[in-house]
């Protein structure tokens, strides 16, 4: 059975057994009076190190960091043994983002950008989500492994923010009422040998979820499922439109913020109606490349092949994602 604590009004938060979820550990949640169930995280040293690893300019740092935060938020959500995996392709500087994260909490993440087309863009100080994206497609795919089919759900970016693009996804794809709040930061921490630098993001996603047939069909729901004169006699349920509202409220800095936290953050925003959080998820910075598997690849290369991927003696591989590099030695793969 699945342990929950209910944040209850006027009651400092204790939870006991659970203690505080803190960083690079997502924490679900519901508010049963509005219908509501959802998901909140901060990423802080798991996030800081995926990104530091490469060395991004601030931008594209940024922008891999939203990507992280999204693709947590909803890997977490799958029940079964997969991955979830988020990649844009467009024509911007920045014209590749891939994060995926595999069950039950390995995340991985890199961004490939033009560097010439970057810089240009930061000396223009036009370094926008939209200007570095371009126009291209956002991706979201879960796979189940071997023997299964994949779902894709495949949003146009065009002038769009990745969070714009994921309300586009849950509005056309699952047809559930969704809304997300993100925001990344650096976060500067004075010490003896000079100050140091971070990065921290955070978010939290919310969706309508109504077990009451009557619910499904308030008039506050653009696009419900339900016939619109089936409703002329009952009265309007705002539900959705307060948990907009609540939402609404939140500074970017409390997303970030390890002071707040994300049983904090639920509490300010819920606290009135009451909200229980579930056992938190870790994510843990986990690559899923490793020696073998490059092995079993370069077995199946051809002869040519391997003398054209052979440089100074060996074959040289290092993984786009964790920056690991394996060294084979040709004579390896003789046929």
């Amino acid at each position: 059975m699945l342990e929950t604590h209910t944040l209850a009004e006027h009651h400092q938060p204790q939870l006991g057994e659970f203690g505080f979820a803190g960083d690079d550990h997502v924490v679900p949640y519901e508010v049963a009076p509005l219908d509501v169930r959802g998901r909140t995280v901060q990423l802080g040293p798991m996030l800081d190190a995926i990104l530091s690893r490469h060395d991004y300019p601030e931008p594209v740092a940024r922008l891999l960091a939203e990507a992280c935060v999204l693709t947590v938020l909803l890997g977490t959500s799958l029940k079964f043994e997969g991955k979830f995996i988020l990649q844009t392709r467009t024509d911007g500087p920045v014209d590749m983002l891939v994060a995926d994260f595999s069950t039950p909490h390995a995340l991985r993440a890199y961004a490939r950008f033009d560097a010439d087309r970057l810089q240009a863009l930061i000396a223009a100080g036009e370094t926008s989500q939209q200007a570095l994206l371009g126009t291209g497609v956002l991706a979201l795919t879960i796979d189940q492994g071997e023997h299964t089919q994949r779902y894709q759900g495949i949003v146009q970016l065009d002038g769009e923010t990745l969070e714009d693009a994921a309300r586009t996804y849950f509005r056309q794809s699952e047809q559930i009422p969704t809304e997300l709040r993100m925001s990344v930061a650096k976060l500067v921490t004075p010490g003896p040998g000079g100050a140091s630098e971070q990065w921290r993001a955070g978010g939290i996603l919310a969706q309508f979820l109504p077990q009451a047939p009557e619910r499904m069909r308030v008039p506050d729901i653009s696009g419900g499922d339900g016939d619109p004169r089936d409703v002329t006699d009952q009265p309007a349920d705002n539900s959705w439109q307060e948990l907009l509202a609540l939402l609404g409220t939140i500074e970017p800095t409390e997303l970030i913020d390890p002071t707040v936290g994300a049983e904090r953050l639920l509490y300010r925003l819920f606290h009135e109606h009451g909200v229980r959080v579930f056992r938190s998820v870790p994510v843990a910075d986990q690559c899923s490349c490793s020696r073998e598997k490059i092995s079993s690849i370069l077995a199946g290369f051809s002869a040519e092949e391997i003398k054209d991927s052979t440089e100074d003696g060996g074959i040289h591989v290092a993984c786009e994602f964790c920056s690991t590099q394996y060294d084979f030695d040709p004579a390896e793969f003789a046929k």
